[in-house]
């Protein structure tokens, strides 16, 4: 059974940092502990942006300078960053159709994800791995997820779930 595992954009910036929460610093553990133990490829994800970020579109509707590259927000908190990863995908938009696609060309059997934002970036590429496979199951580790609150990140587990998505 050839397995992945997701970590998504689990960065200072969305952990301690200018959008974190006593939520997202509650997954990094639970993250850690899952990852090393994990028997398959690993990949991250980072939210990517320049510095015209306020000129966005995203950053006008979430005028928050968060994850400029290059800078200490936009780095994986430390508690991750030794862990070994088959590739690191770094993304300006929700999702990224380039991780999407090498879930597909690996041929994976099994897909998991973890991180943050549970109903913007986790559920964004959860959903463009099953549209670019179809038969692979994707299951997300929901308590290794956060979201801007609490019903925000239930929200989006349901709508995973709606999406044929397993929520574990």
């Amino acid at each position: 059974m050839k397995k992945a595992l997701i970590i998504v954009d689990m960065q200072k910036d969305f952990v301690t940092g200018c959008l974190g929460s006593k939520e997202a610093q509650a997954v990094v553990d639970g993250i850690k502990k899952y990852a090393e133990g994990f028997d398959g490829d690993i990949y991250f994800t980072k939210d990517t942006h320049q510095e015209n970020y306020l000129e966005t579109q995203e950053g006008k509707r979430l005028p928050v300078t968060h994850c400029i590259k290059g800078s200490d927000g936009w780095e994986v908190v430390d508690a991750l960053k030794d862990i070994p990863a088959k590739q690191t995908f770094e993304k300006p938009v929700f999702g990224s159709k380039a991780l999407a696609e090498a879930i597909a060309e690996n041929k994976y059997d099994e897909v998991y994800l973890c991180g943050v934002c549970t109903g913007i970036c986790v559920l964004s590429n959860a959903i463009l791995i099953k549209a670019y496979d179809a038969d692979v199951r994707v299951a997300v580790l929901g308590e290794l997820c956060a979201c801007v609150t609490p019903d925000t990140h239930k929200t989006a587990l349901d709508a995973m779930r709606t999406a044929q998505i397993d929520i574990i």
